[in-house]
This record gives C-alpha cells, structure tokens and sequence, in this order.
C-alpha cells in the first residue's frame, strides 16, 4: 500500500480547469489500478491538491437548480460562473478568500470506507479549527463542518462533497477563511434553508493567515490518514 501523498497547490486556478486536472489524474490513477491486476508490485498514486477558484457556484449531481438564486445575466455582472458537476451534495460557492483540498486517493492504499472516509475529512477541519480556538461540529445528517449546532446560530464553515469510483477519490472540501460571505446569498447553500454560513476571519474578527492554515490542514491529515506528503 502506497501512503505517499503528492502535495500539489494550484494557486487561483479556474474551476473548469482544475475539475479536467483532477479528471485526468484520477483517470491515471484508475488505469495504474487495473494495470496493478496483472503486476501486482505496481503503486497507485495519490494526490492533494490545494487550490482557490475565482467565484464560482457549482451543483451537485443530485442538487437543485432552484437553490440557485441568479440569473445567467446576473450571474456575468457578478463575475461568477457556474457549473454542474459529478460529486455528491447541492449547491455550493467557491472563490477568493477560501481554501479547497481536493484529495485525489486510492482509497485501497488506506481503507475501503466511503463513510470513514467523508467523517476523516471532517475531523482534518474540526482539529484544524480547534487551533483557533473555535469549536467545530458535525451536524446530524448533514455533511461538512459547522458552528454553532444545536443553537439558534448554527453556521457552516466548511462545505464538503466527493465523489468516489473504484475507490478513488475526487473533490473534496471548501474551507471558508477570509472568504466574501456576500456571494453565498446568491445560492441556498447545499440545499438546506435557514442556516448561515460563516468564514474563519468573522468569527475571529481579523484576516488569517491562509499558508497557515494549509500546513495545519496537511499536519492533521498525514496524522488521520497516516499518510506522507511528497
């Protein structure tokens, strides 16, 4: 079992082009896995890519178009753009000011659990945040990472859809850091109404350091998925 993790960070990257980068190398991935059917001594790779997206909304494949609240024209005067796509979950918003991990993994070299898998990601950012003294929760039911759960103001922080086949692994997470909050009034985020969505610089009332939090995100995933990043 390979538990070497190529670290890549993109940078801005436009989310078109980042999704055809993380099919491409899970397609590479796929093909090392049934080449490894006949030479066994054959590794699969693994990937994490860190990378933010100019502003974007993206929908699940079994999300709702009417939790999307623009139109094609209101959405160009925003300067967003907008995409459906094959992970799990609704709707959601990427761009500046947010940290996405696209964990691109052969889950075979770690273990065969889609469920395990999704509860690993979120621990990443429920440790991740603890840093800053912030206490974050899963909420019953609802995949990603929040605040405030079981009160009258809990808010998301960390938005998370994946998609997986043959036990690899695509998408990820969308850590929200310095990000403009504004653009998620434009959408019912993942679907669910009532719930405010919040970033790292509000609750801690000033900008953070997003190099940091990278190197807490990694520190924290190579602990749970025992895991070398190269």
């Amino acid at each position: 079992m390979n538990k070497k993790i190529i670290l890549q960070d993109l940078g801005r990257k436009d989310y078109k082009a980042t999704w055809d980068y993380q099919e491409e190398i899970f397609a590479k991935i796929v093909s090392q896995k049934i080449e490894k059917r006949n030479q066994p001594e054959i590794e699969t790779d693994n990937y994490f890519l860190f990378v933010e997206h100019p502003h974007v909304y993206t929908l699940g494949k079994s999300g709702d178009m009417s939790n999307l609240l623009l139109s094609e024209k209101q959405l160009t005067e925003k300067g967003a753009t907008f995409y459906k796509i094959n992970r799990g979950g609704d709707i959601t918003y990427h761009g500046p000011g947010q940290i996405v991990g696209y964990p691109i993994l052969d889950l075979e070299n770690f273990f065969t659990d889609i469920h395990k898998y999704l509860r690993f990601l979120e621990e990443v950012i429920i440790l991740t945040l603890k840093e800053y003294g912030l206490e974050g929760t899963r909420s019953e039911g609802e995949t990603g990472v929040w605040l405030g759960v079981g009160t009258p103001f809990a808010r998301k922080i960390c938005a998370m859809g994946v998609r997986a086949s043959r036990w690899v692994t695509m998408h990820g997470f969308a850590l929200n850091v310095n990000a403009n909050l504004g653009y998620f009034d434009n959408i019912i985020p993942c679907g669910i109404k009532g719930k405010a969505v919040t970033s790292l610089h509000v609750e801690l009332g000033r900008e953070i350091d997003e190099a940091e939090v990278k190197e807490k995100i990694l520190k924290h995933f190579k602990v749970l998925f025992e895991a070398e990043m190269v």
